[in-house]
């Protein structure tokens, strides 16, 4: 039977909310529009009472108690009572380094729940806040630099750069909320060669490129296509992963918002490529100017006959979702992220089956993060042959690369696979005047530590992995020698003890006394717990949440002398 915990019923405001997210009082609702129901009651009243919680579970078919349990899963949710106005400041690595802590203890904001957030995003603009205001009209508003007067200075922007730029080339350079302006810059074209090659020979060029997955597992992207377009089992669903967060990364923030009519483009390639009808963009809810831009290039795209019924004269129809995060890092995981797009908590599901097989509502499904489908156009237009001739044998096409931290101009820079770490750290200035390397960050909060001996490797996944390295989303973040690395350290491991969905032990309990070693500098337990959460966590999260950690203390010798 259902269990009810309140006999709470919702407020008129809370109802009004619901309803507005929802089909037509009646009409049947799957449970897959709980997170859309729950977002628009925070953002009227700034928190979800326990009548709003049993209203939504009326309106969606679900029980309570699973509502309940969907609500309490996200970090952005909040169910007990807050100030309509939420001031989250930043404290992961590159905002705590950049005295994220000290602008805390500085804001005492009238009216506003004051709290601490993981990484938003805005690293190179270290240290970030993100302002939600509920209201008739709510507001989200990331400001960085911050200051303590959180005021926003609109010509601060991520700088972008790189010897010869590619998926970068139109940002800063057209108006991202013009669709003339994006086609007057050779948007669309990538689409028509789709038509024109149809679905079977898109796949194969994008086979010969040798496109790796951009988030982190670097799959043939080709591959991935092959399998979905093949998958007899029907519909054929795409989702765009954009739930960017790793600890350090802000490429596909960047993407989204400076070039969102390539990635609706891109898209729509994939759909056409794999025989899907429906697709999702799941965007993190700290990317607010991205969510707006993603939706204003759907819609405008929807009018010019680009989305929707027979796209481009083609019999075939496409429409692009937006799905709002909730807060949780776990969701990047391709599985977590099908749960949390079917209204469910954003645990992992265990493989096999594999996502190409059974992935959204159980159907085959196509997965990749921005900056992977963001290649496609460039495949299309190069040709898979030619794009291949970009990069290393192994390692095709340009790199996007996050560079934040001790580095002279922090931003979002583009090289060619196996361009070399020291010339990329040149090409956003070096370190700082006067400063001395200590340790790179390579990958993010996933990522490995490398000490300055490790400059001349090859940026590529090869290399890196013959250094016991990755390229992971693409961090690239420099210490100098002023950083407390072992703050650093523990900082990481408080992430995941924190990110850590708690559904299988190893990674439930393993990331608590990793954290717990650490602190009490009880440095011997780190290798015997790294290896369990390694070989026994159903998904990536703790099976990498050891990775930083160990990789200090084997490449920066951070836990004294007997350091391995």
């Amino acid at each position: 039977m259902d269990l009810h915990f309140t006999p709470d019923l919702a407020t008129d405001e809370e109802r009004t909310a619901v309803d507005a997210a929802l089909p037509a009082n009646g009409a049947r609702v799957r449970r897959h529009l709980v997170l859309p129901a729950l977002h628009a009651v925070q953002d009227r009243l700034g928190w979800i009472s326990p009548g709003a919680l049993n209203y939504v579970s009326e309106r969606c078919g679900v029980a309570p108690a699973d509502v309940y349990g969907v609500a309490t899963f996200y970090a952005r949710f909040a169910t007990k009572p807050r100030a309509a106005r939420a001031v989250h400041v930043c404290d992961d690595i590159a905002c705590m380094l950049a005295g994220s802590g000290a602008l805390r203890k500085k804001l005492e904001p009238s009216e506003a729940t004051l709290l601490s957030s993981p990484c938003l995003g805005l690293c190179d603009r270290a240290p970030a806040v993100l302002i939600e205001t509920a209201g008739e009209l709510p507001s989200s508003l990331s400001i960085a630099p911050a200051t303590a007067q959180l005021s926003l200075d609109t010509s601060t922007q991520t700088r972008v750069g790189g010897p010869e730029l590619r998926l970068l080339r139109r940002v800063g350079r057209v108006d991202p909320e013009s669709l003339d302006d994006y086609r007057a810059c050779g948007g669309y074209s990538a689409l028509r060669k789709a038509v024109e090659l149809g679905p079977e020979g898109t796949v194969a060029e994008v086979v010969a490129s040798k496109l790796l997955g951009r988030g982190g597992a670097a799959f043939p992207t080709g591959r991935k296509m092959e399998a979905v377009a093949a998958a007899p089992a029907r519909p054929h669903y795409l989702v765009c992963n954009a739930d960017e967060s790793e600890p350090g990364t802000f490429k596909d923030r960047v993407l989204m918002e400076s070039d969102p009519f390539a990635i609706v483009e891109a898209m729509t390639i994939a759909a056409l490529a794999i025989g899907c009808e429906r697709s999702f963009i799941y965007i993190r809810a700290e990317y607010p100017l991205a969510a707006k831009r993603i939706a204003g290039a759907i819609a405008r795209a929807r009018a010019a006959g680009l989305l929707g019924e027979n796209l481009m004269g083609t019999g075939m129809r496409l429409e692009i979702e937006i799905r709002r995060g909730a807060g949780a890092y776990i969701c990047g995981e391709e599985t977590a992220l099908f749960n949390s797009i079917e209204g469910k908590r954003g645990e992992p599901r265990s493989k096999p089956p594999f996502p190409v097989q059974a992935g959204l509502f159980g159907k085959p499904t196509l997965v990749n993060n921005v900056e992977t489908l963001a290649n496609l156009p460039l495949v299309l237009l190069d040709g898979g042959a030619a794009y291949a001739r970009i990069g290393t044998a192994e390692s095709t096409g340009t790199r996007l690369f996050c560079l934040s931290g001790a580095i002279a101009r922090p931003g979002l820079y583009e090289a060619a696979h196996g361009t070399t770490l020291r010339a990329l750290i040149e090409m956003a200035g070096g370190l700082p005047a006067g400063r001395r390397l200590q340790a790179i960050l390579l990958g993010g909060a996933a990522g490995t530590f490398v000490a300055p001996d490790a400059l001349d490797m090859r940026l590529s996944f090869e290399d890196a992995r013959a250094a016991g390295a990755t390229l992971g989303s693409g961090v690239v973040m420099p210490f100098d020698e002023t950083a407390d690395m072992l703050a650093v350290v523990r900082r990481v491991a408080r992430f995941f003890r924190e990110e850590s969905c708690g559904q299988c032990v190893p990674c439930r309990v393993g990331t608590v006394r990793q954290e717990e070693a650490l602190e009490r500098n009880d440095f011997g337990l780190l290798d015997e717990i790294g290896r369990v959460m390694r070989d026994a966590s159903i998904c990536g999260l703790g099976q990498t949440a050891a990775n930083a950690i160990e990789s200090a203390r084997r490449n920066l010798k951070l836990f004294g002398a007997g350091a391995p």
